[in-house]
């Protein structure tokens, strides 16, 4: 570099200098950007093929569960369908239960949503909260919600009423569970279908 003798400095050689930095910095983002990519497939790798070999062995075991009769559960007794401990994924939605197995790379250990897998996802989804600190582990009456929120939660019944097994009733406390005929199972079961 040099002085061009009004107080600028000009580099000699100008192009060929300005081409060499230009070309210098293409290599460093094609360099970063090679970077990125094996990292991403290296995630893909680590994470990617050992969640979908899982979630398709899931899927598998989740075909082969006999559908199940209706009944009724206490929040203790929808805890033990949380996918992990068995493989059958219940949850409940405004005090119904759904039977969600065949959506198990949603709701399963390792799904997005697997935060509602044997438990009453009603407030999670009304109030669209994913973290499970903020879920209520007793029975949640959902009298603190707005109209918009249990218009939101009803809506997410109607949801899971079309995609999904109703399989039964989210008990009060001190509540009794029904006793279903098998008649009337197998008539709403075909109903859904």
């Amino acid at each position: 570099m040099a002085d061009d003798g009004q107080g600028r400095l000009s580099t000699e050689g100008g192009r060929e200098g300005g081409a060499a930095a230009a070309s210098g910095q293409m290599l460093l983002s094609l360099g970063l950007l090679a970077l990125a990519l094996l990292a991403a497939y290296r995630l893909y790798l680590r994470w990617g093929t050992r969640s979908g070999t899982r979630g398709a062995a899931r899927r598998g075991e989740a075909a082969a569960l006999p559908r199940m009769k209706r009944r009724d559960f206490s929040l203790e007794q929808l805890r033990e369908f949380d996918g992990a401990r068995n493989p059958r994924i219940l949850l409940a939605v405004n005090g119904k239960v759904f039977d969600v197995t065949e959506g198990s790379n949603f709701y399963g250990p390792e799904g997005p949503y697997g935060i509602f897998a044997g438990r009453d996802a009603s407030r999670g989804l009304a109030t669209f909260c994913l973290d499970k600190d903020k879920l209520r582990d007793e029975y949640d009456d959902l009298s603190d919600l707005s109209a918009v929120q249990m218009e939101s939660v009803r809506e997410w019944e109607m949801q899971f009423k079309e995609k999904y097994d109703y399989v039964g009733r989210l008990l009060k406390p001190g509540e009794e569970p029904s006793e279903y005929t098998d008649e009337e199972d197998t008539k709403d079961h075909t109903k859904q279908e």
